[in-house]
């Protein structure tokens, strides 16, 4: 099943052809604010509703993401071989300061940053640059503490496209991938009993329809249970937790104006469209202050 979330709390089923969805929160009676969380933790069975005539048209609902507001959003670090070539190629990182999950473990990204693919990313400074990162994600469908790789993978409940936006420069890391709109989810998450293996999925996305990132997930480091499994050992990781698991080579800077086509096979498309703020960088930047 393919669960969305429109119109800002409405949980629904994104049918086959992606052009309808089925409404499941005024079936199943869903009124939280986070309804694949309520759906995930109560005693549901969307299935029986997989074939009924859907009840919007994709183009007329804003599709959200499938988890508006996460309690966490976990994200590893420089997870393919080939970006890490390219970020030390273009002076993001140093052999000296590369690193994987392994050796520094994972970085957080805020809970606001998260969008959904209907409301676009937003460049918060014209000098500055803004790359695009494409990765495959999942939601946690079952609280996981200290769990081994083979067990991770019981716990996650679905996976689903992530854009991952990053700001350059040399503030920390959660700093500069934190900003409002810099952490867009969707269209939808496919429950993990639809994906053969996740670690063999061709992604893919396109700047203004040039390919810019084309990667299987077969090429990561560490495997999606593997990152499971590291995240468990320090927080216990909760139901509509997610976890995002790197971006191949291909990043790019963005601009006002740009489209965003990302795909990954078997879990699906999104298009997102890019503007621009006219605000520098260093004229917002913090001046020190006090009371008088």
């Amino acid at each position: 099943m393919r669960f969305v979330r429109y119109d800002d709390d409405q949980l629904g089923l994104l049918t086959d052809d992606g052009t309808g969805v089925i409404d499941l929160s005024d079936r199943l009676g869903l009124d939280g604010d986070e309804p694949l969380v309520e759906y995930i933790e109560g005693d549901y069975d969307a299935a029986e509703y997989e074939d009924e005539d859907p009840d919007h048209d994709v183009e007329d609902v804003e599709i959200g993401s499938p988890v508006g507001r996460p309690g966490k959003v976990i994200a590893a670090p420089l997870n393919y071989e080939n970006h890490i070539e390219e970020a030390i190629a273009d002076k993001d990182i140093t052999t000296d300061e590369w690193f994987s999950i392994k050796d520094k473990g994972y970085f957080l990204k805020a809970p606001s940053s998260v969008v959904g693919p209907d409301h676009g990313i937003e460049l918060p400074f014209e000098d500055r640059r803004t790359d695009h990162e494409v990765e495959l994600a999942f939601v946690m469908g079952e609280e996981a503490k200290d769990v081994s790789a083979e067990e991770a993978w019981d716990h996650i409940f679905g996976y689903t496209i992530l854009l991952d936006i990053s700001l350059r420069g040399d503030q920390d890391r959660s700093n500069r991938k934190s900003y409002d709109t810099f952490t867009v989810i969707g269209p939808c998450v496919v429950t993990a009993d639809e994906i053969d293996d996740p670690q063999d999925l061709q992604m893919e996305l396109q700047l203004n329809g040039e390919r810019r990132q084309y990667e299987n997930t077969g090429d990561m480091v560490y495997t999606c249970a593997d990152v499971v499994q590291y995240a468990s050992l320090g927080a216990t990781l909760e139901v509509g937790d997610v976890i995002t698991t790197g971006t191949p080579e291909g990043v790019s800077e963005l601009h006002d104006g740009d489209t965003i086509d990302a795909e990954i096979e078997d879990v699906g498309s999104m298009t997102v469209e890019v503007t621009g703020r006219d605000v520098s960088y260093a004229d917002a930047n913090v001046t020190k202050g006090g009371q008088e």
